[in-house]
């Protein structure tokens, strides 16, 4: 089974319809079975002036077993809650935001996913985003925050997906990421084992203050997973 990630296209500040279209087709060539969004839309919501030529984008979409979402804390800001959740729902994809959904596969098996608020401006609340996960489902929690991940590791989660970071955004040799934003200062980018969790940290398509990446390259993260 075969999800895809993207995060952070920020649309509206460098990244546009043009370039969501570009990556929506090479989605496609991928053939997932599940497309995983990890929040960051649109870099300022309420500014956005094109939000009614997202949902056509996004629903070219192809993914049998579901498209999903959570809240990044752009998605929040600049009064964006509602006007990010109703583009994603005319997109088909499903919301997690403080809950979970049942993802049954070909093998009749299943996996849960289930999704946390974003920790700058929303309120993330584990035990109400678990609830209904019986113990010892394969569960898959998604947070835009990477660094949640410490609590993450402290409940019966096996993979946390995240974005947030940028990778720093910007580089320096020797050095590493030159900003990172808060709840992205501890994990920046990549994989990362914290006991019987796994993190991953998407660095994300789009950028936000600087108008430029360096040395912390866009990211699309395919999974695979395999029965035992």
């Amino acid at each position: 089974m075969k999800m895809i990630q993207f995060s952070d296209t920020h649309l509206g500040f460098q990244f546009q319809l043009s370039d969501l279209q570009a990556i929506v087709e090479k989605i496609n060539q991928m053939d997932p079975d599940i497309v995983l969004f990890t929040g960051d839309l649109m870099d300022e919501p309420n500014k956005y002036n094109a939000q009614n030529e997202i949902p056509p984008v996004l629903n070219q979409l192809k993914a049998p077993l579901g498209k999903f979402s959570i809240f990044g804390n752009h998605d929040h800001g600049g009064y964006g809650s509602e006007i990010y959740r109703d583009i994603m729902e005319k997109s088909n994809f499903t919301m997690l935001q403080n809950n979970s959904a049942r993802v049954s596969l070909l093998s009749a098996e299943e996996i849960f996913l289930t999704g946390v608020d974003d920790a700058m401006l929303g309120k993330p609340d584990f035990e109400k985003a678990l609830s209904g996960i019986p113990k010892g489902g394969f569960t898959i929690m998604l947070s835009h925050a990477p660094d949640l991940a410490d609590i993450s590791s402290t409940y019966d989660i096996h993979y946390q997906i995240s974005g947030h970071s940028h990778g720093g955004q910007v580089q320096i040799p020797l050095i590493g990421a030159l900003v990172t934003p808060p709840y992205a200062e501890k994990y920046t980018e990549g994989t990362f084992d914290l006991g019987s969790l796994t993190l991953h940290v998407n660095r994300g398509l789009g950028t936000t203050r600087l108008p430029y990446r360096f040395l912390s390259r866009p990211e699309l993260t395919i999974y695979e997973l395999r029965a035992e």
